[in-house]
């Protein structure tokens, strides 16, 4: 080997050296910096407009969207669709569905009652989540949500699942009350994740616009359980209930003090109030109904442990209508004792249901009586439906709660 040889190999040896070196260092100081960067990154959760109130045309309007069964978007499959609808239906249906229903009802408020995405089906729960409230926090819509008994199926568990769903944007979801949304003493232990309570104000530039006029309860009914050695659906369970009781006398001490504020009894004895959860109770299964608007198509699956959720909102008196999910192909309205109870329908396409029969939404307004010159206290509540079809046919419009009733 030549001199000039051996020059060469060592200068090819130290620039080799050198470069290493320098790489290990550029990776090691980006590194770092990189870290840095993300530790100075703060995150902040976007925050609709609050609090949530009526429009200035005295109005405010629900949509709920119950069962949509989200797994993993364009991969996962839709079921029970016609054949000639198989080869192109994905979760992708589900989603359009919820952004042409955003489009054309224009919601104040979104209220989605369990079973958001279908754990068996869901790789990765939060990717799914992000799918499945995509479009509502793109439309920048207040929104909030309870679970049904698949969600947990997946990557989460329920009290993960329901914190992660009030960090998302928008979302005014909350894992479980306070201690200070009740003037009773809280149970030092509430059942489930996802018991709250949501209050809506009066219009702006009316004599309640600082005072709450309707009020939301958002219930947390459970999974699975066992019974006796046998297996049923979950319940709301008695911690739930007195504490359900506290807000609901809490409240009904403030539209005493909204009486006095206007001076006279335009409303009555407490604001109404509308309850959002996923089961059934047992008494629609049982019965008798004594009304029903809408299809009863299938025997309501329900818990055989009945805890009074009936006989608590009779004693209650606020709550005038209940939005439940679960038994996807009903979508009726049934009362009982005073109180409607309504099925959304089954939303999403990756939930069971029947061909040919379209997926559908249900919609509530609610309506503040007019006084001499303003607006005063709710004085109607409304629902209809819609399905996903060319026009999104509206079906079922009814009343279910006046004023007059009340007074």
């Amino acid at each position: 080997m030549t001199s000039q040889q051996q020059i060469w190999i060592q200068s090819f040896v130290y620039v080799t050296l050198i470069s290493l070196c320098l790489y290990s260092l550029q990776t090691l100081i980006s590194s770092k910096l990189l870290l840095a960067d993300l530790n100075n990154i703060i995150i902040r959760k976007k925050q609709p407009s609050l609090p949530l109130c009526f429009r200035s045309d005295g109005t405010f309007k629900i949509l709920q969207v119950a069962d949509m069964h989200y797994g993993n978007g364009i991969t996962t499959r839709c079921r029970d669709v016609l054949a000639t609808e198989f080869d192109y239906c994905s979760d992708l249906n589900t989603t359009r569905f919820l952004k042409r229903m955003i489009e054309a009802e224009k919601p104040d408020f979104i209220a989605f009652t369990g079973d958001n995405i279908f754990g068996t089906s869901a790789s990765d729960a939060a990717e799914s989540l992000f799918e499945v409230f995509g479009p509502v926090i793109e439309s920048k819509l207040p929104w909030a949500a309870v679970l049904g008994n698949h969600d947990q199926e997946s990557t989460m568990t329920r009290e993960e699942l329901m914190s992660f769903i009030s960090l998302m944007d928008y979302s005014l979801s909350q894992p479980n009350p306070s201690a200070g949304n009740t003037d009773e003493h809280p149970p030092t232990h509430i059942d489930g994740f996802g018991n709250y309570n949501l209050q809506v104000f009066g219009a702006l530039g009316s004599p309640l616009a600082n005072s709450s006029v309707l009020n939301l309860y958002f219930l947390d009914s459970g999974d699975r359980a066992i019974v006796d050695g046998i297996r049923t659906y979950g319940w709301i369970k008695e911690s739930q209930l007195l504490w359900l009781r506290g807000v609901s006398k809490k409240l009904q001490g403030q539209t005493q003090d909204s009486n006095e504020i206007l001076g006279t009894l335009p409303l009555p004895s407490a604001s109404p109030s509308l309850a959002f959860f996923h089961i059934p109770i047992p008494e629609i299964r049982k019965g008798p109904l004594e009304a029903i608007v809408g299809e009863y198509r299938e025997y309501a699956a329900c818990s055989s442990v009945n805890s009074g959720v009936l006989q608590n909102f009779v004693s209650m008196g606020d709550v005038k209508a209940v939005f439940i999910g679960h038994d996807h192909t009903n979508d009726f309205c049934g009362y009982l004792k005073g109180i409607w109870f309504c099925y959304g329908g089954v939303f999403g396409y990756h939930g069971y249901g029947r061909a040919g029969l379209p997926r559908r939404a249900r919609v509530i307004l609610m309506e503040l009586e007019k006084g001499n010159k303003e607006w005063m206290g709710v004085e109607r509540i409304k629902t209809w439906k819609r399905y996903d079809d060319e026009k999104l046919s509206k079906v079922d419009e009814q009343v279910l709660w006046d004023i007059g009733s009340s007074r």
